[in-house]
């Protein structure tokens, strides 16, 4: 049986706090299905389509990774594809809380799905799309927080 977990997110941007938290699911997973999703609440700088292009060039050499967005419910789309786990990355106390009342909502809905929380690389605690965002609309230099590619395509996007 393939184990498969899914990471949804905005991702709008990808940052490399994101890859360190998809890396190192796949290594626990046989795949790690990346959702992008289409939040009803939010107004993204990147389209969807944008942002899975985004991170398919960044995981293109990860076989065991893979990019798909989605609308609705995300434990109605964890089973769609056979999911096992929900995996979401927890940064700050502050993320505990609400990701923590999310995975008792999600198991609420569908008891056979987990969710696992990894924490990333300490560099990485700090950091978040919106922060990213708004540092680099103010012509800061947010190369550190991004994949190369993503960083380019963030300056052309804010010009």
């Amino acid at each position: 049986m393939t184990r498969i977990a899914v990471y949804p997110g905005t991702f709008d941007p990808i940052t490399n706090g994101h890859l360190d938290v998809i890396f190192r699911a796949s290594k626990l997973f046989d795949k790690v299905i990346v959702a992008v999703s289409t939040h009803p609440k939010k107004s993204p700088l990147f389209t969807v389509q944008e942002r899975v292009e985004l991170i398919t060039e960044v995981i293109k050499n990860h076989e065991n990774v893979c990019v798909e967005s989605f609308s609705g419910l995300l434990v109605d789309y964890a089973k769609s594809i056979d999911a096992c786990a929900i995996v979401r990355g927890l940064r700050a106390v502050s993320d505990f809380e609400y990701e923590t009342q999310m995975a008792l909502v999600n198991r609420k809905i569908s008891s056979e799905i987990v969710t696992l929380f990894l924490v990333p690389n300490e560099k990485y605690t700090y950091l978040n799309s919106t922060i990213v965002k708004e540092v680099a609309s103010l012509g800061g230099d947010v190369s550190n927080f991004l994949p190369e590619f993503v960083h380019s395509q963030l300056k052309k996007k804010l010009k």
